[in-house]
């Protein structure tokens, strides 16, 4: 089985489960963390003593040049971030969750990879990501129809670093709750800084994107110790189609997870990272890669065992 090296971008939340992920799969080797210059020789037990670098040039240097990277920072930071690897004709994988940008985004990196000769995978989380998938899968068993995708309860990753983002925000973590439907409100519990104003932060949460277009609650906490007693990473999805194949109606389709969110994220950017490899130049997301891609081993094995 080749060994496909891989180096992680940024050490957050993300960037230690897929650590994780990549030290316990088969067929990757993890080089090494690209992160701040100031965090460096940080964090040791989180990045498994693995060697960290200020730059991507840096680690080549030390251990070579990467098969792929994967970007576990923030969603706004990922565009510029994957431009500079694939400038540099190395493939990257990231978990960009803002839904109404990707078709861009997509056309965007198309380019810079299809010039370069290297490949991308945009929008692979869980949600953008394998729950896209099943809305494709749902779409093509039953094409006439409607589907519905409910989040939560649970915390959501994308949100909760958008809302830290804000202006006097010392911690912030944002639960998404279902309304059915697949409608949401969100609830975020924030820990204003020092002389922060927490009437000023509701005020530029409620007209951030991510929460603009949903009923929102904003609660404040006194203390770290009150928001890690709201913070854990529990989330889930139900996704529910109902409508017709051809023409006959009353077809049902559900998928239901609870689930560690940052810990399924990294798996599927780790999964991700392996079909990357396997996949022509330009800019993909997960419903353009066939599912055997993303397992380890023998096509034919899978066949046998799969289908």
């Amino acid at each position: 089985m080749k060994t496909i090296k891989a180096a992680v971008h940024s050490l957050g939340n993300i960037g230690r489960h897929v650590i994780d992920c990549l030290i316990s799969a088969p067929d990757f080797e993890c080089l090494g963390v690209v992160r701040r210059v100031e965090s460096l020789g940080t964090q040791a037990l989180e990045r498994q003593n693995l060697p960290d670098f200020a730059s991507i040039d840096e680690l080549i240097l030390s251990r070579g040049k990467p098969d792929v990277v994967i970007l576990c920072g923030p969603s706004r930071s990922v565009p510029e971030d994957v431009r500079q690897y694939l400038a540099k004709g190395i493939c990257t994988v990231d978990s960009f969750d803002i839904h109404e940008e990707i078709p861009s985004l997509v056309r965007s990196l198309d380019e810079i990879a299809q010039k370069n000769g290297s490949a991308a995978v945009t929008a692979a989380g869980w949600d953008p990501g394998t729950d896209s998938l099943l809305r494709a899968l749902f779409e093509a068993m039953v094409p006439t129809g409607i589907t519905f995708t409910n989040f939560g309860r649970g915390r959501s990753m994308g949100h909760s670093v958008a809302a830290r983002s804000i202006e006097g925000v010392a911690d912030a973590t944002s639960i998404t709750i279902p309304l059915g439907g697949g409608r949401h409100s969100r609830l975020v519990y924030v820990l204003p800084k020092p002389g922060a104003s927490f009437d000023q932060i509701k005020t530029l949460l409620a007209s951030d994107p991510y929460f603009s277009n949903d009923p929102l609650d904003v609660r404040q906490v006194s203390s770290p110790e009150e928001m890690a007693a709201v913070a854990d990473n529990s989330h889930g999805v139900l996704i529910e189609r109902i409508g017709a194949s051809g023409t006959t109606s009353n077809q049902r389709l559900a998928f239901d997870m609870r689930i560690d969110n940052p810990a399924l994220t990294s798996q599927v950017l780790v999964s991700c990272a392996r079909a990357v490899t396997r996949m022509g130049p330009g800019c993909h997301t997960i419903i353009d890669i066939p599912p055997v891609m993303l397992l380890p081993g023998d096509r034919m094995g899978h066949i046998a065992r799969l289908v």
